[in-house]
């Protein structure tokens, strides 16, 4: 499966796959239908505590990846990883679709990359 990483104010393509809107709250001025997600799992995104500490700012970069990949190790967050990847099952791609102006420095792309390592560890 591929999984990829898009932005909430890019237009939804058929070559998607499987879409999910992977931030804590909803992207300002987008309506349900425009996201056209299969699904929102708001608990993957960091914590509040984490993402306001981090706030977008590419210095706190490092920091920010280090410890949401340790809030993403916790039992009740690999539980949704799984779900997750089962829940796209059959698809082609998996779109994680966040909502942030910074490309590089997002939750989606440190979920991307988790998400990445749990497919390949189980073969």
């Amino acid at each position: 499966m591929n999984i990829v990483i898009k932005r909430a104010y890019e237009e939804p393509a058929p070559h998607d796959g499987f879409r999910v809107l992977v931030d804590r709250l909803w992207p300002r001025g987008k309506t349900k239908s425009e996201l056209a997600l299969d699904l929102w799992m708001r608990e993957l995104g960091p914590s509040s505590t984490l993402r306001q500490w981090f706030n977008h700012e590419p210095a706190r970069w490092k920091g920010f990846c280090e410890r949401y990949r340790r809030e993403l190790a916790s039992p009740d967050q690999y539980a949704r990883l799984t779900e997750l990847l089962k829940a796209a099952h059959g698809h082609e791609r998996l779109t994680l679709v966040y909502g942030a102006k910074d490309e590089e420095h997002n939750q989606a792309v440190v979920l991307r990359n988790a998400l990445e390592d749990l497919v390949a560890k189980r073969g």
